[in-house]
């Protein structure tokens, strides 16, 4: 019998033996059986592909001269991926450069912080292996600190990058135009067919022009192959494909002109709080030329988007985006939608002229009318009786436009007035409004564009559906005897979907539902001033590679042609610059050097419930000849002749050097394309070998 202990070994002993047996199968197996594979692998580990950003293009004015380039500037970033391997999560290392670069750590800790969903700007969307730029335009003295203290510092590093720089003062006085760059994003880097290792290294155009061309302002990314052994170093270039920087843009902007609006704009504001309507804390201007470009587009209030280069703060960002401050970020004239006042009656009779009524006819001009019991007056002005069509709009009669209005809507398929169809026929002065081009986006070369409104049937309809039991759900908050509001919810919860004869007496005049943008105007009044041609507004002039050649040309396409007889356009100039002469501007341009350049234009003021008037003014000039539109609209300000008028007036005495002006454009003439040198701008070379910009 053999002992216990004796079998307990045997067993150990077949334990131990089988293990060896398939330890040295699994050698054989991963040596022989799977040897290649492995080689393979590893041979690849030791190949790394590093990304080499470009050179993003510079965005230029009508002269060549930069309004966003690059600068050379001591960055510094930080290596979260390191950071995170410390003992606190490299809290401390943060708190000591917050400290050095005298920011808050609260903020430094937001921007380094990864984009996760509910985690609100600052935060960072890129790779967490990318260094995060977290300052730029750092002293020297402070990168010297932070080089000369690497055990303080172990995940931090500077060094000099190219960084976008908004030339100033254009790029704060243009800053919705131009627009910003952020990191791309995973999901823009799907879309935009980037590849995946470039997040948090390439910046994509966020808004305004930026995001328009950003394609061609990009350029393309390099490739570097490089060897690296084991420990991870790397040991040599295999092969390098160079980076191809993006083209420049160069823009029909104006940076003086552009300067000079935005100023005129500010102080316009300032003189309407003055006046005892705090209320107003905004305006736009547009200045086209009548062939479609844009040498001035001013939104009050801008900003100065250099906030973005280097992580919006979160307080940064809600001043940016939030009412109290006057939405900044929020280009007023293209996105702001205000009702354009008597500036509309040239669509009225326009309509009117194509629906029989006599040009050259006569039509009464009482002090007010009244339908469906309500009184419209015309704006306190006494009958003026009998006048003709020019001198209605040359004094503003309002009365003349209820009446056509009021007459056009009465003929005009009356049984179709209770709208219960989106396909219900769309009226006849509303054909010639769309036809002007509102109600619709004008297709200009920028992302953010309103389409304003025009209450067709079909529009009251949707109008009406989408509020009656949902949106501001009048139904459910109206009552027949409750409050004002209370009243009018209860009234548009029953009648809203019926277009009545009020609505189509202020809609002949712009008030009520219809709503424009200052672009939208400004574009409409170009048809008016050349002779009825409606143009897709370009900023956009040419794309420029940096070698200097000229890649494209970009010219504003025509978008369509009013259809309005030439006769009829030349009765509406001719009275329009009647208007400036002796009319509702006459005042505004008192001793205005008319003989030297002839201005046209119409003043509106349009009613807003619970606030003072949108104080418009639409002009052109020169008259027989008209070269550039000026549209000006400052909501909450009151009459556009005391306002807007003057801000106008003093637009053209910048464009044609008048009243003791330079002129922008003397004679008349903006420059031509300018020439673009080799490896730069006009005005400068581009900054740097690679980077953001």
């Amino acid at each position: 019998m053999i002992p216990a202990s004796r079998r307990r070994l045997a067993v150990l002993y077949i334990v131990i033996a089988t293990l060896l047996i398939g330890l040295g199968g699994r050698v054989w197996y991963v040596q022989v059986v799977s040897g290649r594979a492995y080689a393979s692998l590893a041979s690849q580990d030791q190949v790394r592909h590093v990304l080499i950003p470009p050179v993003r293009g510079e965005i230029l004015d009508d002269t060549g001269a930069p309004m966003v380039n690059n600068r050379p500037s001591l960055v510094v970033s930080v290596n979260m991926a390191q950071l995170s391997q410390q003992a606190d999560g490299g809290t401390a290392e943060l708190k000591r450069l917050a400290g050095l670069l005298g920011m808050r750590y609260a903020l430094l800790h937001d921007k380094t912080r990864e984009c996760t969903a509910g985690v609100p700007q600052p935060c960072w969307p890129g790779s967490p292996y990318q260094p995060i730029l977290v300052a730029d335009g750092v002293p020297s003295r402070i990168a010297v600190q932070v080089l000369e203290s690497r055990s303080q510092f172990p995940g931090v590093t500077v060094g000099v990058e190219p960084v976008t720089n908004y030339v100033q003062p254009v790029g704060t006085d243009a800053a919705q135009v131009l627009g910003y760059l952020q990191p791309a994003s995973a999901a823009e880097l799907k879309s935009e067919g980037l590849p995946e290792s470039s997040t948090g290294v390439d910046l994509v155009g966020q808004a305004g022009l930026e995001y328009q061309y950003d394609k061609q302002l990009r350029g393309t990314f390099g490739i570097k192959t490089v060897s690296v052994n084991v420990a991870g170093q790397v040991t040599g270039t295999i092969r390098q494909t160079p980076a191809k920087a993006g083209d420049d843009l160069v823009t029909s902007l104006n940076s003086r002109l552009e300067n000079d609006v935005s100023n005129i704009l500010a102080n316009a504001v300032a003189k309407v709080r003055a006046t005892g309507h705090p209320g107003a804390d905004s305006a736009a201007a547009v200045v086209l030329t009548t062939t479609g470009r844009v040498v001035a587009m001013a939104s009050y209030p801008s900003y100065n988007p250099q906030v973005w280069t280097s992580g919006i703060s979160e307080r940064e960002y809600w001043r940016l985006v939030g009412t109290r401050h006057g939405e900044p970020i929020l280009n007023r004239a293209t996105q702001g939608a205000y009702a354009p006042g008597s500036t509309w009656k040239v669509t009225t009779l326009a309509a009117a002229v194509a629906d029989g009524y006599p040009l050259n006819g006569s039509y009464n001009c009482p002090a007010a009318i009244t339908v469906g019991g309500r009184r419209y007056i015309n704006d306190g002005e006494p009958s003026l009786g009998p006048i003709s069509l020019r001198e209605a709009l040359i004094v503003s009669c309002d009365t003349v436009f209820y009446e056509l209005g009021l007459q056009m809507y009465e003929h005009d398929h009356p049984g179709e007035d209770v709208v219960t169809s989106p396909h219900a026929p769309v009226q006849r002065m509303q054909k010639m409004e769309l036809a002007w081009g509102f109600g619709k986006s004008t297709g200009i070369d920028l992302p953010e564009e309103s389409t304003g409104s025009v209450p067709t049937r079909e529009w009251l309809y949707y109008f009406w559906k989408d509020n009656a039991h949902t949106g501001q759900d009048w139904c459910k908050y109206g009552r027949a005897s409750g409050s004002y509001i209370q009243r009018l919810d209860y009234y548009d919860c029953h009648y809203a979907n019926v277009w009545e004869p009020g609505q189509a007496v202020i809609s002949a005049i712009g008030d009520g539902y219809v709503t424009v943008t200052p672009l939208q105007l400004a574009d409409a009044y170009v048809a008016l001033a050349n002779g009825g041609t409606l143009y897709q507004p370009r900023i956009g002039e040419a794309l420029v590679a940096p070698s200097g050649k000229v890649v494209r040309r970009i010219t504003p396409p025509v978008a369509g042609h009013l259809p309005v007889r030439k006769y009829v356009l030349a009765y509406m100039r001719s009275a329009l610059a009647g208007v400036v002469t002796s009319g509702t501007a006459a005042g505004a341009f008192h001793g205005f050097p008319l003989s030297k350049v002839c201005v046209a234009g119409k003043t509106g003021t349009a009613e807003a419930y619970g606030n003072q008037p949108t104080s418009v003014f639409a002009s052109f000039a020169p008259c027989s000849h008209p070269k550039y539109v000026v549209v000006v609209m400052i909501p909450d300000a009151g009459y556009g002749a005391d306002f807007s008028a003057p801000a106008v007036r003093q637009i053209w005495d910048d464009i044609y050097g008048l009243e003791g002006h330079h002129a922008v454009f003397p004679g008349g003439r903006p420059p031509g394309l300018p020439h673009i040198g080799q490896a730069g701008s006009a005005a400068a070379p581009k900054a740097g070998s690679g980077g953001t910009r």
